[in-house]
């Protein structure tokens, strides 16, 4: 049997394994989001928005950049509001960890609170106010002996948008023969 078949049929069995036991009552696997501050975001400049994210006790997720590409990365999707960009959204690096059931591999996880940063960019002509970003999180959870089926987080955060300060003022030029 070729080596991808075999991690395919390891997958789906470990899956059906975490699915049997989510139904006996055993501790879903989760990870929770943190309430996030309204953050004031100057029109027509960017702002970089904090999002805290906690992976439950005894389970890890796969980093955004995992190791193998049959792993399912944890990746960030936003709806922007209109004239609001998203830009770049900035990953933690992951944690090399061996597991039980992998104990040659390492793999690239996250395990209790990880950030993410995500840099928002309203255009000029956005009216103040505040305004909200909806999207999901996407991961798949695993604890030391299976892995669990994929899922979406929901997220959700606000910003504040603001006017540019007004430039300051310049001193009308002087005339030298003002002061003799």
């Amino acid at each position: 049997m070729n080596p991808s078949k075999t991690i395919l049929i390891l997958i789906a069995l470990l899956s059906a394994n975490a699915i049997a036991q989510e139904s006996f009552g055993r501790k879903s696997p989760s990870v929770t989001m943190a309430p996030v501050p309204v953050e004031s975001v100057t029109r027509g400049k960017s702002g970089t928005i904090a999002l805290r994210f906690r992976v439950a006790s005894g389970f890890h997720i796969n980093s955004n950049t995992p190791k193998e590409e049959y792993l399912i990365p944890t990746d960030l999707k936003l709806d922007p509001p209109t004239d609001i960009i998203v830009g770049k959204v900035t990953y933690p690096p992951g944690v090399d960890a061996s597991l039980p059931f992998a104990p040659d591999e390492k793999l690239s996880v996250y395990t209790g609170p990880f950030d993410l940063a995500v840099t928002v960019r309203p255009l000029v002509s956005v009216p103040p106010g505040k305004y909200s970003f909806r999207g999901e999180l996407k991961y798949q959870a695993c604890d030391n002996a299976a892995c669990y089926p994929p899922k979406k987080l929901p997220v959700e955060f606000e910003v504040k948008v603001v006017k540019a300060a007004a430039a300051p003022k310049k001193n009308p030029a002087q005339s030298p023969n003002v002061h003799r």
